[in-house]
């Protein structure tokens, strides 16, 4: 039997953000103090990212600390040096005898297009981000790493949507698995389910077919627009390697092709990272079923809890 869990119900993980409403820009952290195996796969063709390589199962290190997740593009990589300060007053790190050193890997996704371009995460909102951690709470939508992020700009912004954050996670038997999402994709969110067009390129609020639109123009050699990207993160309780963990984080962009498109463009840097706490055993072809299903329901809440803002409608208002 399936039922609905919070990524904060695996043993061990905290969740927490931090947003600047105004500037439309923020972040969202993941964070296991005791340690995580750890995997990523990159699909989007300009990602901004930090210690992937790191995982990379022939590499050393064995479990990371936490991930961040933010907007600001590169400059929003810096939010994760506050989660490194955050993490060593903590105690929590390897301990390399001169200091406590934590691994946090992290993505950042493009919104400086939305707001003020010139506030980006910081060291400082990443540390705030931490701190939130401790209200055991997630809130979607307009928040954390999805407070700027936008959806279907083929056309332009002002025929664009607003993007935003989700989470979603389920628990069958012992096992465990949950996600976090910031959307912020070229291209349109679907429901993979029936298919519909949730959010993206809109017409006079109708939702038009982006990758339709791509097609249309190929002969232009147009370049698609910059400021993309989704990033997210998985979390199981069952005991994965490094390897298996990058495997699973692979089969978990289904859940993005089947919620996106197009998915994976030369202007997204679509990322996902896999976290195992190593609780259960469990078969990993499972834990890829319910990451790909877990992915795709985060997807559908982060525009489904967007809210217009910022000069983007959102799925919310599309109808009214």
């Amino acid at each position: 039997m399936m039922k609905e869990i919070k990524l904060m119900d695996i043993k061990g993980v905290k969740v927490g953000q931090y947003e600047n409403q105004e500037a439309a820009t923020g972040c969202s952290v993941v964070i296991v103090e005791n340690g995580a195996t750890a995997g990523v796969d990159v699909r989007g063709g300009g990602p901004a990212t930090r210690e992937t390589d790191l995982l990379n199962p022939i590499n050393m290190v064995q479990q990371i600390h936490a991930v961040m997740l933010s907007g600001g593009s590169a400059f929003g990589l810096d939010a994760a040096s506050g989660v490194m300060q955050y993490l060593e007053e903590h105690g929590v790190g390897f301990d390399m005898s001169v200091a406590r050193v934590p691994i946090v890997c992290g993505a950042s996704l493009f919104d400086l297009s939305v707001g003020n371009s010139h506030v980006r995460p910081d060291k400082e909102m990443g540390y705030k981000a931490c701190q939130d951690s401790e209200n055991d709470l997630i809130k979607e939508g307009n928040y954390g790493a999805g407070c700027g992020a936008s959806v279907g700009k083929l056309l332009g912004f002002e025929h664009a949507m607003k993007g935003g954050i989700g989470t979603y996670g389920v628990q069958v038997g012992n096992v465990q698995v949950a996600g976090i999402v910031a959307v912020n994709a070229c291209g349109n969110v679907i429901d993979y389910k029936t298919q519909e067009i949730l959010a993206g390129v809109n017409i006079d609020k109708k939702c038009v077919s982006a990758s339709q639109i791509i097609l249309d123009q190929m002969d232009q050699l147009r370049k698609l627009p910059d400021g993309n990207t989704t990033i997210g993160c998985i979390v199981t309780n069952v005991k994965l390697t490094k390897a298996q963990c990058t495997k699973i984080a692979g089969i978990s962009h289904n859940g993005y092709a089947k919620s996106i498109d197009p998915v994976h463009t030369m202007s997204d840097g679509d990322t996902i990272f896999v976290l195992s706490t190593n609780e259960v055993d469990g078969m990993v072809d499972a834990v890829g079923i319910l990451a790909v299903e877990v992915i795709s329901k985060c997807i559908q809440r982060a525009i489904k809890k967007a809210k217009s803002g910022y000069g983007l409608l959102a799925y919310q208002d599309l109808k009214k």
